[in-house]
C-alpha cells in the first residue's frame, strides 16, 4: 500500500483540542497554571505517544517543538478565557472533535508506517482515546470507558471508515474528512441524546 500521511496541521488541530479537554478538566478544579499545562500536555500527547511506541515510531512531540508549542498556547488561551465560555458540555465537545481527528490520524499514521488495516484500527482508536483515559485517572473522574455513552465506538467508527476508504483507493484528503465527520456526528449524538450500546447484564 503507497504511504499514507497527513497533513502536519491535523495532527496539531487534533493536539489542540484535546490539549483544550485536558485544560477544562483542571479549570474545574480551579488548578493552577502549572497543572494546567500538565493536564493538557498528557491528554494532548498520551493517545499518540502510546501509539508510536506500540508501532516503533519516534514519539511525536519528542521530535517536534511545534507540538508542546501548540499544547502551551493551547493552554494559556483556557487560562485567560472568560470562565464562562466553557461552562456547560465544552470538555465533551473538545473532547468529541479531538477523537474524530485523532482516531483517523493515529489510523492514518500507522498505514502509512506499513501496519496492516486491522492493527491500523486499532492504532486509531488508541490514539483517539487513551489521552481521555489519562485526563479522566488525573481528575479523579470515571474513565470515558466505564461511561455507557458511546465513545471508544465513535473513534472506532472514524478509525475504520477512513482505513476502508484509504484501501479503497480514495483520495487521502476527503476520506479523512468524511470518516471524522461521521465519527464527530456519532459521538454528538451521544453526547445531545445519551445514545449508547447495550451493556453486559448476566
Amino acid at each position: 500500500m503507497a504511504l499514507l500521511e497527513l497533513p502536519l496541521w491535523i495532527d496539531l488541530v487534533g493536539t489542540a483540542v484535546f490539549a483544550a479537554s485536558g485544560a477544562l478538566a483542571a479549570a474545574h478544579r480551579r488548578q493552577t497554571f502549572v497543572t494546567f499545562i500538565f493536564f493538557a500536555l498528557v491528554t494532548g500527547t498520551g493517545g499518540g505517544t502510546v501509539r508510536d511506541l506500540l508501532i516503533g515510531a519516534p514519539v511525536f512531540w519528542v521530535h517536534d517543538t511545534m507540538v508542546p508549542a501548540v499544547v502551551l498556547a493551547t493552554t494559556v488561551l483556557i487560562w485567560l478565557s472568560p470562565a464562562r465560555l466553557w461552562r456547560g458540555r465544552a470538555l465533551d465537545w473538545f473532547d468529541a472533535a479531538g477523537l474524530a481527528v485523532y482516531a483517523v490520524f493515529g489510523a492514518s499514521k500507522a498505514l502509512g508506517l506499513g501496519v496492516p488495516p486491522l492493527p491500523a484500527i486499532m492504532m486509531g482508536v488508541v490514539t483517539a482515546c487513551v489521552g481521555g483515559i489519562i485526563r479522566d485517572v488525573l481528575a479523579g473522574e470515571p474513565s470515558i470507558l466505564l461511561r455507557p455513552e458511546l465513545y471508544v465506538t465513535a473513534a472506532a467508527l472514524s478509525a475504520g471508515l477512513f482505513v476502508a476508504m484509504a484501501v479503497a483507493g480514495i483520495a487521502i484528503l476527503p476520506a479523512a474528512g468524511l470518516a471524522a465527520g461521521a465519527g464527530f456526528s456519532l459521538r454528538a449524538l451521544a453526547i445531545m441524546r445519551g445514545w449508547s450500546i447495550p451493556a453486559y447484564s448476566r
